[in-house]
């Protein structure tokens, strides 16, 4: 009865929470109805609650690693899933079990996984899963040859892959269990609604001031900023974490690391400053939404490669002469090549897995 109890109360906050996350969004695409797309994009998924849905590996299943003595099982129980890192040889052997609670990554390249521990304290899963390969791997940042479910997870991975955390102050990786919002929401780059749905309820009403920010209308240097808390690296915080709103200054809340001009950039740890680096960036007004409309999924090369063709002709490629129209669509597979990155990386049977970016450095690549 007890343990019926406890799988009652568990799906009962979920379905809470889940209610009140989503509801942000669906508030915003009640009315921007052609946006609805942003539901099935990386940014909106890129961290959600732990469920058979948002999980992409498969369960009942066993991940062994370079040490013979410590394999892990994958599990799906009545309570939930978990995994079970298990060390030793029967009978002499101990075991760590920990829940999936939130999922972070959309699963296009993979996606880690988080447990709350002990005082609200969230660590990150030993086991994760990658894409390519189609199954459990061990996650980036552990080793595969001890027991280990220790490593924290700090604020600022939290605030490129949610909406809103209440960090402790006192705490690294302690943070409040009620009232976050996962996924990048409407609100993370439009500013709050509240106001501006209050505003338009009437449906005659045409209020000049719409109390939202439309980040196309921001100046080029605020765009970038706000991409840029992302996809600029780590840094050095500033501000207490998600304190930056859209058309801050992030030089306010962020250190981010100035590369010199001949310093080797990792396609993954600082896109900013690799498209700041081109030439295409340099000589025209052009910002991430040039070429990237987050409100949809975009994965196909062409539409890219369209974008350059706004700017360029295709004769001019070098290639032109000998492979002719043949070129249009592949812009971006040449002068935007998909590279490993090695700032995050795995393992599995013993070797290191990397996933592959998009280099933003927009050239040619011999």
């Amino acid at each position: 009865m007890r343990l019926v109890s406890r799988i009652c109360l568990f799906l009962l906050l979920c379905v809470a929470f889940c209610v009140t996350a989503r509801a942000r969004d669906d508030q915003c695409l009640s009315c921007h109805k052609t946006y609805n797309s942003y539901f099935t994009t990386a940014h909106h998924l890129t961290s959600r609650l732990a469920t058979r849905q948002s999980i992409l590996g498969r369960f009942n299943d066993i991940l062994k690693t370079s040490e013979p003595e410590l394999f892990y099982k994958l599990e799906a129980k009545p309570d939930g899933f978990f995994q079970t890192g298990v060390l030793g040889t029967p009978p002499d052997t101990v075991s760590i079990s920990q829940r999936f609670d939130l999922v972070i990554g959309s699963g296009r390249k993979g996606q880690t996984y988080l447990y709350w521990g002990e005082n609200d304290r969230l660590f990150q899963l030993p086991v994760s899963y990658w894409t390519a390969l189609g199954r459990w791997v061990n996650s980036p940042g552990y080793g595969d040859r001890t027991l280990d479910f220790s490593r924290p997870v700090l604020p600022r991975c939290l605030e490129c892959h949610a909406s809103s955390f209440q960090p402790d102050t006192n705490v690294a990786n302690r943070y409040g269990r009620a009232n976050f919002v996962l996924g990048v929401s409407c609100e993370r780059c439009h500013g709050p609604g509240a106001q501006h749905i209050a505003l338009n309820s009437d449906p005659n009403a045409k209020p000049e001031q719409q109390a939202i920010v439309n980040p196309a209308k921001l100046p080029r240097e605020r765009q970038i900023d706000l991409c840029g808390l992302c996809h600029g690296g780590v840094g050095v915080a500033k501000t207490r974490p998600f304190s930056f709103n859209v058309g801050n200054v992030l030089a306010e809340h962020i250190q981010l690391e100035q590369p010199k001009p001949d310093e080797p950039l990792d396609v993954h740890g600082n896109q900013l400053a690799l498209l700041e680096r081109s030439k295409c960036f340099k000589e025209s007004d052009m910002t991430c939404s040039t070429c990237h409309d987050v409100h949809q999924p975009q994965r196909d090369a062409s539409y890219f490669s369209e974008k350059c063709l706004q700017c360029h002709k295709v004769q001019s490629c070098g290639l032109f002469p000998k492979r002719g129209r043949a070129l249009v669509g592949k812009c971006v597979d040449c002068h935007l090549p998909n590279q490993n990155s090695n700032v995050i990386f795995s393992s599995h049977d013993r070797v290191r897995i990397t996933p592959k970016v998009r280099n933003h450095w927009i050239k040619v690549y011999r």
